[in-house]
């Protein structure tokens, strides 16, 4: 634990004097994407999240906070902007180490795995991703925003899983085989954009009946269209796969046609979009060595393949 002391010298990179560090709250969003992080409350009662950044990703950290402060500057009112401790500086250092720095948002818990059928989330979902399309457009971002190929990350992946885990391997094979049938040549031909990378349901902060904020855009870059939407979808899935079909996927996806969020290249691929990002996910629990989530996580792969032709109608793919 850093020492109050300590953490009111790195407050004083913005000017402001703290009150008392805030254990007590709890923050949203992946610990992992920090070396350390706290809620700090200054003398005038104001909330923060004060965060310390690993000196491989300060360069990454610094992009992403000017990205933020654009969007934020050009209307997209869900952004959690870093705030600058100077000119352009959003990753001061103090006492050996890097720090960013973000008004602290307080949400309405999500009751879990209920909160996945309630219908009026889907368009609130939807209607973010819209407003980022509409902010993001003709923005550079780009030199923070490097692109991805989910398809060559899979195929990298499956020649790990098949020398480490051949057992695993064999479980998700005839996933990879579709994916490449079918996704692997028109994936790059597929229209992209700016996207947050890793829009699921605990990235977002809710109020009473809104999305207050959307948090967490390490993964931030240029994707396929649907790329965001097809990693909010496979997420629900995953909190109970009955919600696939159920009033808040269907809504979500009603709402994003009805404001033109995919060309048809895109939306016929949108399945194939959704089962490649569990993909992802699989190389998360890999990474942390989780066997009950790699279990569950074939097992969904495996789930979402075998069903592919009932939620290609349900979603009118």
């Amino acid at each position: 634990m850093i020492r109050e002391r300590a953490l009111e010298d790195v407050l004083r990179a913005w000017g402001l004097e703290l009150g008392r560090v805030r254990e007590d709250i709890p923050i949203a969003g992946s610990p992992d994407r920090c070396e350390f992080r706290t809620v700090v409350e200054d003398r005038d009662g104001n909330l923060f999240v004060l965060e310390s950044v690993r000196r491989v990703d300060i360069e990454r950290k610094r992009g992403m906070a000017r990205a933020l402060a654009f969007l934020a500057g050009r209307g997209l009112s869900a952004v959690r902007p870093y705030m600058a401790a100077g000119d352009d500086e959003y990753v001061p250092i103090r006492n050996g180490a890097f720090w960013l720095l973000s008004h602290y948002i307080d949400g309405v818990p999500l009751a879990r795995p209920e909160y996945a059928f309630e219908g009026w989330r889907g368009p609130a979902l939807a209607e973010f991703l819209t407003d980022l399309r509409d902010r993001a457009r003709d923005a550079r971002l780009y030199d923070s925003a490097p692109g991805f190929s989910i398809v060559s990350f899979i195929r990298d992946l499956a020649r790990t899983v098949e020398t480490r885990e051949p057992l695993l391997y064999l479980r998700v094979r005839p996933a990879l085989v579709h994916l490449e049938q079918d996704l692997a040549a028109a994936h790059d031909r597929l229209p992209v954009r700016f996207c947050h990378g890793d829009y699921h349901p605990l990235n977002v902060i809710w109020s009473e009946r809104a999305v207050r904020a959307v948090i967490d855009w390490e993964f931030m870059g240029i994707r396929p269209e649907l790329f965001d939407a097809a990693m909010m979808v496979g997420c629900l899935g995953m909190e109970d796969p009955r919600s696939l079909t159920g009033d808040l996927v269907l809504s979500f996806i009603e709402r994003l046609k009805a404001r033109s969020a995919g060309a048809p290249d895109s939306w016929a691929h949108f399945f194939d979009l959704v089962l490649a990002l569990r993909f992802a996910w699989l190389a998360d629990w890999l990474k942390r060595s989780d066997a009950g989530m790699i279990e569950l996580e074939a097992v969904y792969i495996a789930l979402l393949l075998d069903n592919r032709g009932t939620l290609v109608r349900a979603w009118e793919v």
